[in-house]
């Protein structure tokens, strides 16, 4: 029988793998995409809202700038 000692009986564990297998490496790198094209997403969405907002501001300020428009008079029957 083998002598028992204390690096015998109390085995460490083995070091656990980085990417067990290579479906998981797949999904970790579909994730990465995703979580890109969100940030890219979000950027753009939040631009695009603060262009519309200068728009509509800069709109409502020429509205109520220019004068009204005449009314034309309407012509009478005959």
């Amino acid at each position: 029988m083998a002598a028992r000692n204390k690096s015998s009986l109390f085995k460490a564990a083995p070091p656990a793998p980085i990417r067990a297998t290579k479906a998981d490496a797949t999904t970790e790198a579909a994730r990465l995409l995703i979580a890109s094209e969100v940030r890219a997403r979000d950027t753009k969405t939040a631009r695009l809202k603060e262009l519309r907002l200068a728009k509509e501001q800069a709109d409502a300020e020429a509205k109520a700038a220019a004068p009204a428009p005449k009314k034309k008079a309407a012509k009478k029957a005959v």
